[in-house]
């Protein structure tokens, strides 16, 4: 049942021979990779002007200039991460830039910081995405969370498919937004400039606001900084592109940031012209939508409906690059090795599965509130920019290759406007952003543990040339055999034990509970294997571990002095379908994860299949 399922929800398992058809085109990359970046636009004016009207409605002509500034570290950033994919084409982004010229530390804090941050891309995304149906539908707004889960099991079902086939359904949501929102800037210049939608803004460009400060300025640009996550996904993805993968990557990212810059334009314009308030009941985009279309027809619609669809798959740019960021950081041992293994259709399962169990975890954490995320989503966009772009600053004065100073100059600035980003949201935003203080640490301690933990795996495993090997040579082998009651698995197990032991004994546990069955079940054994020892454990605790492990570390001890190795063999039935595991007692599992404990046995199983 269970694999039919799955077959039905991913799809046929793929060959590795198959992986070169997965790989991208430039359509279909900027579909899957940039619907987190263009998305952004749905909610980083809105953010900006948040910021501004707790001072005053006036002070909303301010969010043109910051959009300004906010351009000018997009293109520090493009030409930035255009440099990353050319010098680093394996893919890994700011984490593999990172580590080559700032070191392990520095690599990590940059892959730590990315693989929260695409948590929260995912979180941020598909609760965007649910606060624009809820605009739509406002009677679906006290089912908020449980739509945002629903959206991220939906791109994570999508995800385990493989990479192909999720590009191609996510060309008809990035693109339909992207025809929208060109209709939407088209139609309200021609408006505009027909006179037929009226000057609204608040307050004039350079109208004085009384109250207004360099520190709420830096917080509104802080928070509008949001509308440039995701960028870095490209650099992140190289590998999965077709050949030439760097030319078409590079390609691929500057058509977003082109398509980026004119959207943000766009919407902060028409925000300022159409003298748009930000209120908790409908987004700036929407109230932005209502009156360029003329209300609530279809024009309307259409846009909520692509915001909608493109915020939910925005998270599908997390989806596609924590897989990989993961890989790299585990094939450097950091992280599990399970995260470099393939699933059916070639896709890292393992990472495509964490990451929505992480998503879905800030979501309830959160509520679902996407103001609370975004701060410290966007803290752990620009720490890794900040180590990104001044390692690369790092690489040009190493390899001095072409325009070097030029590329270093660039470099320079993206550094610093992404620094003084970081110490804007901490100085501005720290009540949001604090936690990362503490997830940091904390995350490189276990990269730490890991990464020892597989050196001294490594080191104990490795057989180094031109030494012997020595290795015990046993005089005989005692083979234990644990008994629950006298069954055709028993008899199978005792037989089995009997061709690879020179002595067996057979042990089971007893309890107060129901003495007579005990009793048979010993004199059956008896009747049954007269030749085989069978000792009989009481325990008045009903416990089966305890009394286990210390009868098998005798019996080990006495092997031991014989120069005897000690086998414990556990028998257990396999039922025919896997599903009915559920339905039987656990007993062996609990007993052999007891028994991996004892570094002088071999724990063995021996199963015997259900046939009906």
């Amino acid at each position: 049942m269970w694999r039919y399922l799955k077959r039905v929800l991913i799809g046929k398992p793929l060959k590795t021979l198959d992986e070169g058809r997965t790989r991208l085109t430039k359509f279909k990359a900027l579909a899957m990779l940039s619907s987190d970046a263009l998305s952004s636009v749905a909610y980083g004016t809105e953010q900006i002007t948040t910021v501004l009207v707790t001072l005053s409605s006036a002070a909303i002509w301010y969010s043109l200039p910051i959009a300004g500034i906010v351009l000018i570290l997009l293109l520090a950033i493009t030409l930035s991460y255009r440099q990353i994919i050319h010098a680093y084409p394996s893919g890994g982004g700011a984490y593999v830039v990172a580590t080559k010229n700032w070191g392990s530390n520095g690599g990590l804090v940059a892959g730590g910081s990315l693989l929260v941050d695409y948590m929260l891309t995912v979180a941020v995304s598909t609760t965007a995405g649910t606060e624009a149906i809820t605009s739509a539908i406002p009677a679906l707004y006290r089912f908020s969370i449980p739509i945002s889960i629903v959206i991220v099991l939906l791109i994570m079902m999508m995800n385990l498919r493989g990479m192909s086939e999720s590009a191609n359904f996510l060309t008809v949501p990035v693109y339909f937004f992207v025809i929208v929102i060109t209709a939407m800037i088209i139609w309200g210049a021609f408006r505009i400039a027909t006179g037929q939608v009226t000057y609204r803004a608040t307050a004039g460009v350079g109208t004085p606001v009384a109250g207004m400060s360099a520190a709420l300025f830096i917080r509104a640009f802080s928070a509008g900084s949001s509308s440039l996550t995701g960028v870095e996904a490209i650099s992140n993805a190289v590998p999965n592109f077709n050949h030439p993968k760097r030319k078409n990557a590079a390609a691929t990212l500057s058509i977003m940031s082109l398509i980026l810059a004119t959207f943000f334009t766009g919407i902060t314009f028409f925000s300022f012209y159409l003298g748009i308030v930000p209120n908790a009941h409908q987004t700036v985009l929407a109230q932005i939508g209502t009156q360029i279309f003329g209300g609530h027809g279809l024009g309307f619609y259409l846009l909520q409906l692509s915001t909608a669809m493109i915020l939910a798959v925005a998270a599908n740019t997390g989806f596609s690059a924590f897989p990989i960021l993961a890989f790299n950081m585990a094939r450097d041992k950091y992280m599990p090795h399970a995260f470099m293994d393939r699933g059916d259709r070639l896709g890292y399962s393992n990472g495509i599965i964490s990451l929505a169990v992480g998503a879905i975890v800030l979501i309830l954490i959160f509520h679902g509130k996407t103001n609370m995320l975004i701060p410290l989503y966007a803290v752990g966009v620009f720490v890794p920019f900040t180590l990104s772009q001044s390692g690369m600053i790092i690489h040009w004065f190493r390899v001095r290759e072409g325009i070097w100073l030029g590329k270093s100059f660039i470099n320079l600035v993206g550094a610093l406007i992404s620094l003084s980003l970081v110490v804007f949201l901490f100085w501005q935003h720290f009540g949001n952003v604090w936690p990362y203080l503490i997830i940091m640490p904390v995350l490189l301690y276990m990269f730490h543990k890991i990464h020892s933990h597989y050196v001294m795996v490594a080191r104990q495993l490795h057989i180094a040339e031109k030494t012997k090997v020595q290795l015990h040579d046993y005089d005989g082998a005692t083979v234990i055999v644990l008994v629950g009651n006298v069954t055709r698995v028993t008899r199978g197990a005792i037989n089995y034990a009997r061709s690879i032991g020179d002595y067996v004994i057979a042990m089971h546990v007893s309890f107060d509970e129901n003495p007579g069955k005990e009793h048979r079940t010993a004199n059956e054994f008896k009747s049954e294997f007269p030749d085989v020892r069978f000792v009989d454990i009481h325990s008045s605790y009903r416990s089966i571990g305890g009394p286990t492990i210390r009868f098998v570390d005798v019996i080990a001890k006495r092997a031991a002095a014989r120069n005897y190795s000690t086998t414990v063999l556990v028998p257990q039935f396999v039922p025919k379908k896997p599903w009915q595991l559920a339905l039987h007692n656990q007993t062996s599992l609990r007993l052999r994860a007891l028994l991996n404990s004892r570094e002088n046995i071999i724990v063995a199983n021996y199963n015997y299949h259900l046939k009906q």
